[in-house]
């Protein structure tokens, strides 16, 4: 136990620390400031039993916090000074809140007397991020008096609870201190008889004796005793969707998708960031090509179902999204959380359960099902010429990389997927597999922001991992490669250079130029060998599959390194637009 006793200042400060490694924390994001000096000692003197981290830039630590806390489960915690640095916190404040994923965010701030008066570095910072965080507070001044110190122990245990339960997401403390903010030897005033009871009262071990890890997970709502709805056991036309999850136990998580379907013979339409396509030796109904299937009009009349049960996040696919909206009344959505998960508005019902607790319902009802088998058959047919497809091409053509990772990767490779064009074409082509690959991403706000920090917390002393990435979302990000010197372990990032936003060019605007090159795709014409340079970060450019996949097993252990394949974004857009439709024969022809 560390409490340092030398000012006011540092014993708070020092509790602050010693409360939430008890509690579990694992990792501490410091950025450099000075308001914040009593936290920043105070962590730096728990090392090595806490990882504390020094970061410079304020959002790309909070997006590798997000990331460690994405890989782990677990709060990460992130220190910044007063002024502005806590407002570059905020982009990660809203992915943690959208995607559930839990955070501490601690910002040092005046005391109340040097507000308002243009004091320097001062901006307000109550409530800073709105209603993104769980919950918020502002301490009170550090005061030595027993009753002020229980208060900051048990508002921390709060806090740290707020971080996970009822559903994970970020805390905001914001702290406010007065000088000294140095540990500079202030006995005097803590008083000689105060200072002596507290020192005997810490090392007694007392104060923090009844503080325990805290559970990840609540109970859920239903326990064993759900109902099954009736609809479920009495349609033989019925859809399972594994949507967008990064669940902390991917492979019991695909096993209770994999009960249910098995038991309701019902298919599954996994999306390519849920687990389910990487654990596909679980489930042999497993349709990973919905979106090209359904892109078949007569097709997707015919697989039209009665049935459809959402398990987590809607998949991203357009198509599908149209489909549901067309054909199905009534739609189940399986989550333990609070959240709507319905962008559709339908007849929906939200049952606040997990699917690993539905998993435990039912033996299955034997009998083949029609149904299920027109699924199998056109996913047989698509999968097979989607295969054949790009395994013939040798032109660089961006979908393809997603396709080629599924099958290359070492097994259990952890993967973050940019958004934009990555998410899609993984969800287009990325192949079932038993590689057990673990997707990670940041689908909550579905933005770029923190895309390449995101990547190395998940990496950071994790397996040797693997970033599929555009242009644009790495170069908002390039303040990431700041934390080079403190990572451990190793990132591999694929690098899909098409000279600016591919996914504009799917879209109508793409149809108008001007404006559309400048404003819209934004070419940024950068050299990354030159890039990569500045930061002493490994760059090589792939000129070939057959190069790429010499790359991609075995991963190294150490370090970072960009494979750049530099790509045509008009002729990769117009090879969507003409055969995304083509990889299945008319539904009639087909199934008839």
């Amino acid at each position: 136990m560390t409490i340092d006793f030398r000012n006011i200042n540092s014993v708070w400060a020092s509790i602050f620390a010693e409360t939430l490694k008890r509690l579990g924390l694992a990792c501490v994001v410091i950025c450099p400031g000075s308001r914040s000096t009593p936290l920043a000692v105070a962590f730096a003197q728990q090392s090595p039993q806490l990882e504390v981290i020094s970061i410079l830039d304020e959002r790309s630590a909070a997006f590798f916090a997000l990331g460690r806390a994405k890989a782990t489960g677990l709060p990460a915690a992130i220190v910044c000074t007063s002024g502005t640095a806590g407002a570059n916190f905020y982009p990660a404040v809203i992915e943690a809140k959208e995607s559930c994923i839990p955070l501490l965010l601690l910002t040092a701030d005046r005391p109340p007397e040097l507000r308002n008066c243009h004091s320097g570095q001062t901006v307000d910072q109550v409530k800073l991020y709105g209603t993104y965080p769980n919950w918020q507070a502002e301490l009170a001044i550090p005061s030595p008096e027993m009753g002020m110190l229980s208060y900051l122990r048990q508002t921390i245990i709060h806090a740290w609870e707020k971080t996970l339960h009822p559903v994970p997401g970020s805390v905001h403390l914001n702290i406010p201190f007065r000088d000294p903010l140095a540990p500079q030897p202030e006995v005097e005033t803590l008083h000689a008889a105060s200072l002596e009871f507290l020192q005997s009262l810490f090392q007694s071990e007392s104060f923090f004796s009844h503080i325990a890890i805290q559970p990840l997970t609540s109970d859920t709502t239903y326990g064993p005793y759900f109902d099954v709805p009736n609809e479920w056991l009495n349609s033989s036309r019925g859809i399972i969707i594994a949507g967008v999850a990064q669940p902390q136990k991917p492979r019991e998580y695909c096993q209770a998708i994999a009960h249910l379907s098995q038991t309701l013979k019902f298919p599954v339409l996994a999306e390519g960031l849920s687990p389910v396509r990487n654990h596909a030796y679980l489930n042999p109904n497993i349709i990973s090509t919905y979106d090209l299937i359904l892109r078949d009009r007569s097709l997707a009349k015919q697989l039209a179902p009665k049935v459809a049960i959402q398990i987590g996040e809607m998949p991203t696919s357009k198509e599908l999204r149209n489909w549901l909206t067309d054909t199905v009344e009534e739609r189940w959505v399986i989550d333990p959380s609070d959240r709507n998960l319905d962008p559709l508005h339908g007849k929906t019902t939200h049952l606040r359960i997990s699917v690993e607790e539905l998993a435990r319902w039912g033996d299955g009802r034997g009998g083949n099902s029609s149904y299920l088998e027109m699924w199998l058959t056109a996913e047989e047919k698509v999968r097979a010429n989607v295969d054949q497809t790009l395994g013939k091409m040798e032109d660089l053509f961006e979908g393809k990389t997603a396709w080629l990772l599924s099958q290359t990767l070492p097994p259990g490779t952890p993967i973050f997927i940019a958004n934009s064009m990555p998410v899609r074409d993984v969800e287009f082509f990325w192949q079932p597999n038993s590689l057990g690959l673990q997707p990670f991403f940041n689908r909550g706000a579905n933005g770029i922001d923190g895309t390449l920090s995101t990547a190395l917390g998940i990496a950071h002393r994790h397996q040797s991992s693997l970033m599929l990435t555009g242009d644009l979302a790495l170069l908002h990000d390039t303040n990431g490669f700041l934390m080079r010197n403190k990572f451990v372990g190793h990132l591999t990032i694929v690098l899909i250079n098409n000279n600016g936003g591919g996914i504009f060019e799917m879209l109508p605007i793409a149809q108008f130029e001007p404006p559309f090159e400048e404003f819209f795709a934004t070419p940024q014409d950068i050299d990354f060998a030159l890039l990569c340079a500045t930061y002493n970060i490994e760059h090589e450019l792939i000129s070939s599959w057959k190069q790429l996949q010499e790359k991609l097993n075995p991963l190294p252990t150490q370090g970072i390194r960009v494979l750049e394949l530099r790509t045509n974004r008009k002729a990769d857009s117009k090879w969507r637009k003409d055969n995304l439709g083509k990889f299945l024969v008319s539904g009639a022809t087909l199934l008839g």
